[in-house]
């Protein structure tokens, strides 16, 4: 992470010594991606930690968006009337311990078998409990809980909602999986119905943060849909936390072609009707060729990091080697993790490159 030398450095900052309240919003494998690393930050009563230079997680919690209606999640959907368990899955996976069997069970997908094929194991074992609880927040608790997370897991609202895009054409387009596969350009999106409610664990968890995080994920369809449910964007601009944008590494076709970190920004805002964020964690790390040419073909590329325009909209920039190259571009999640920490523990005045 580029900081200020350590000359201009303010002196340590006594929230170092103590366990933070953090809070991680998003959707998709950018949120399970981010908690994997957050995770190992978070100590139970009997450990120590192995971070002496940081501070330690005492509550962790992601706040993840419930509007997926492809694949495994939407047929459960549909077939059950149950909220998409996709995405929680992934998340309760993210935050188990990751050499237990029951956290391989969970990602387990079915090949073949009549009406399994597709299924992966995590997302029936959600749609069980949620039949025996007839509560699926409950049954998420409930697998968190068995798989010995080390954090909680709330969707953003419990209603069953659809997303709507107003295209730039001025077509409106229904359905997360349409949205994705649409070839036009978002201009702003709903929830359908517009007025739903989060859970109050959540505005709990927001108003007591330490360090609140959106992204990286989707813009459209995994980071937009949670601050459009009532409450959660004013819960929190009133959050006394740091507020951190986690800038997605590639643009993605359907959602965020030609947009910059700061249009990314600019989005995230206009959706919340507020100034949300304080710092944004932007990676500085050149793709290889032949993944700059992977994603050329569809039309993608890596996000213009346009650090004076960031800055304009009063967040200061945080420079990164965040990319990961695995086939696909991933975030390092080691070093997304830490530097969140250390941003908590002893905020620079400026992260911008010198």
């Amino acid at each position: 992470m580029d900081t200020n030398t350590a000359e201009s450095r303010p002196p340590e900052n006594p929230v170092r010594q103590r366990a933070l309240r953090v809070v991680a919003i998003g959707g998709g494998t950018g949120l399970s991606t981010l908690l994997k690393g957050l995770k190992h930050f978070v100590l139970w009563p009997s450990e120590t930690s192995t971070e002496p230079d940081f501070p330690s997680i005492r509550d962790l919690s992601a706040i993840v968006t419930v509007s997926d209606d492809g694949g495994s999640s939407g047929r459960l959907r549909k077939e059950l009337n149950m909220l998409p368990p996709g995405d929680i899955r992934n998340c309760i996976v993210a935050l188990s311990e990751d050499e237990a069997l029951l956290s391989k069970l969970f990602r387990h997908r079915f090949e073949k078998g009549s009406g399994l094929e597709g299924h992966s194991f995590g997302n029936l074992f959600l749609a069980a409990l949620t039949s025996l609880t007839s509560d699926f927040s409950e049954a998420v608790r409930l697998s968190s809980e068995i798989l010995l997370t080390r954090g909680h897991i709330y969707p953003a609202t419990t209603s069953n909602i659809e997303l709507e895009a107003l295209m730039e054409d001025g077509t409106r387009v229904r359905g997360e999986t349409r949205i994705t596969a649409s070839k036009g350009r978002i201009r702003e999106l709903f929830l359908v119905p517009p007025d739903v409610g989060p859970m109050p664990q959540t505005l709990e968890a927001i108003a007591s943060a330490d360090l609140i995080t959106i992204g990286p994920g989707s813009l459209f369809t995994s980071l937009i849909p949670n601050l459009l449910v009532r409450g959660i964007a004013r819960a929190i601009v009133e959050s006394p936390a740091s507020k951190v944008y986690i800038c997605n590494l590639m643009t993605q076709a359907n959602e965020s072609l030609g947009m910059t970190a700061a249009d990314h920004i600019r989005a995230l805002n206009a959706h919340a009707q507020k100034q949300i964020f304080d710092y944004a964690l932007i990676n500085r790390t050149p793709a290889s060729e032949e993944l700059q040419a992977k994603y050329a073909t569809e039309g993608a590329c890596q996000i213009v990091d346009d650090l004076e325009a960031i800055e304009a909209l009063g967040v200061v920039p945080v420079l990164g080697d965040y990319l990961e190259e695995a086939g696909v571009a991933r975030h390092n999640t080691t070093r997304v993790a830490r530097d969140l920490m250390h941003l908590v523990a002893q905020p620079p005045r400026s992260a911008r490159a010198r």
